[in-house]
């Protein structure tokens, strides 16, 4: 039976999820009832255990019955983020190969380009509202109104993306689980190292297209608690949320740590944080005195872990070990860890190397160039990052192989940023790397070469940041650029990027 079926019979009027501070919310036999429908539309339509669907939704109820639906029949889930220009987003659900499109209404503009280019026949159902060139999901779900069994089989998973260095996303996938147990197998470090179980009350202030949040709050359904939903996150309403839901877990990313610790004493103490037992980081580094401040306020509740969409390994550290382990992201919990060398030997304590897991395979989806290069001989993969063990087994990272920036969480890539800018007519050469922001991690900055020297200015550079913008998300695109006459690349066209970096950090 499935894990969701056996939470409805058990609690069907427990609250399941909820919109925070609203009146929305779905309990576990409402939500069962509506998964169910979703199961049986996906039957309807043809889809078959391995077919997959996307989804492009804000932080929305809708999003769990579509995917308790699409993990009932087998099927791959892609989230798709809100935040990308349409552009992006209908190439994510081309590439996907999504044979169903669960959209939100004002989605329209991504809609029209998919729709302009759709080889795969793909349908569009529309949540939330109407478009002429889509199905209103609400009505074609309303047609099944019976509860079917559904046979034990392979359990959905998630294939989300992420950006590529050569600027197009990359879907990460990994195969499906055989049965039901297997897949809360797969789950299993969570509820060991942080404890959710069915009076878990799950706080996600994050967007839940992240494959984090989205995890997470799946995990909390699997495990019979309730998820609290924030639409968007903003620091005292994410307190007010801890206090009113009685929250016990939570999951942030630096960036909102740093927003918290930058209200007022007076507000940080109005609110009763007594039920929260477990407040986790993880997807940027996190400065250690950031973290200090938290532990110092919180108590020693906060756990950190490291891991990538890929899955392919894990490690967790709690605050007891954290502070005897100063910047270290824990060991490993899943998977095996080793520091190889650039000719794949291991290294020993303190010798910093690759970051290799010994976990569970991936693939990224029509990129086996980028599988392989992600492989050692050995079936070992790697996330790129750079790091070492101490001798305690702890993970310290040290830095990026790749020059991947990670800002507020997300994680961006400089070539696509390249790309964009080196269409503008004015741009020779341009090279985008990240640097320190207290705030967020990193930003977005970029050096330009232009190709008439005397246009250097500061109104040419807002100028080309209002270009970026509009072919790019705004989070990946520049906040400064300056200019340089020439940038340094070596005869067969490298670009010595880290001489550019690391200038501007001496001068920081």
């Amino acid at each position: 039976m499935p894990i969701l079926r056996q939470w409805a019979e058990r609690h069907p009027d427990k609250i399941a999820a909820l919109i925070a501070f609203s009146d929305e919310a779905v309990t576990y036999g409402e939500l069962d009832r509506s998964a169910d429908k979703v199961t049986q539309l996906m039957m309807w339509m043809g889809l078959s255990p391995g077919d997959g669907i996307a989804i492009m939704l804000d932080n929305d109820l809708t999003y769990f019955e579509i995917i308790w639906g699409a993990r009932r029949h087998g099927l791959y889930y892609t989230p798709v983020s809100g935040h990308l220009r349409p552009e992006e987003a209908a190439y994510i659900v081309r590439d996907c190969g999504a044979k169903a499109f669960f959209v939100a209404s004002r989605f329209a503009e991504t809609v029209q380009i998919l729709l302009a280019e759709n080889p795969q026949g793909c349908p569009v159902y529309v949540v939330g509202g109407s478009l002429e060139m889509g199905r209103d999901y609400a009505k074609e779900i309303a047609r099944f109104d019976r509860l079917i069994e559904i046979p034990d089989g392979p359990v959905g998973k998630d294939f989300c993306y992420s950006s590529g260095t050569t600027g197009k996303p990359k879907g990460i996938k990994q195969p499906l689980s055989t049965n039901a147990i297997q897949a809360q197998l797969n789950g299993d470090w969570v509820q060991g190292h942080f404890g959710f179980a069915e009076d878990t009350a799950y706080l996600s202030p994050a967007p839940l297209y992240h494959a984090a949040p989205l995890r997470f709050t799946m995990r909390t359904l699997e495990c019979g608690g309730t998820a609290i939903i924030m639409r968007k996150f903003a620091a005292e309403q994410a307190l007010a949320a801890v206090e009113r839901y009685r929250i016990t877990h939570s999951q942030w990313v630096p960036t909102m740590f740093f927003r918290l610790l930058a209200l007022p004493s007076k507000v940080r103490r109005r609110y009763d944080l007594s039920s929260h037992r477990c407040a986790i980081h993880a997807a940027a580094p996190c400065p250690p005195e950031i973290k200090e401040r938290m532990i110092e306020w919180w108590g020693p509740i906060i756990w950190e872990y490291y891991a990538g969409s890929e899955r392919n390994g894990v490690t967790c550290i709690s605050t007891e070990e954290w502070l005897t382990h100063r910047g270290s992201v824990g060991r490993a919990c899943l998977g095996e860890l080793h520091i190889l060398d650039q000719n794949q030997e291991e290294l020993g304590p303190g010798q910093i190397g690759d970051v290799y897991f010994d976990g569970p395979k991936f693939v990224y989806h029509n990129d086996a160039e980028k599988t392989a290069r992600s492989r050692n001989a050995k079936g070992w993969s790697t996330l790129g990052d750079v790091g070492y063990l101490d001798g305690d087994g702890y993970l310290y990272l040290t830095d990026r192989r790749s020059h991947m920036i990670i800002s507020g969480g997300v994680n961006i890539y400089p070539a696509e940023i390249e790309n964009r800018l080196a269409l503008h007519p004015d741009i020779a050469d341009v090279a985008v790397f990240g640097l320190p922001n207290p705030e967020f991690g990193e930003e977005v900055k970029a050096v330009v070469q232009l190709k008439d020297v005397s246009k250097a200015s500061p109104s040419l550079a807002a100028d080309l940041i209002a270009f970026c913008r509009e072919g790019l998300s705004h989070i990946k695109c520049p906040r400064s650029i300056d200019f340089e006459a020439e940038l340094p690349r070596q005869e067969n066209g490298k670009l010595f990027k880290h001489v550019l970096k690391q200038r501007y950090l001496r001068s920081a």
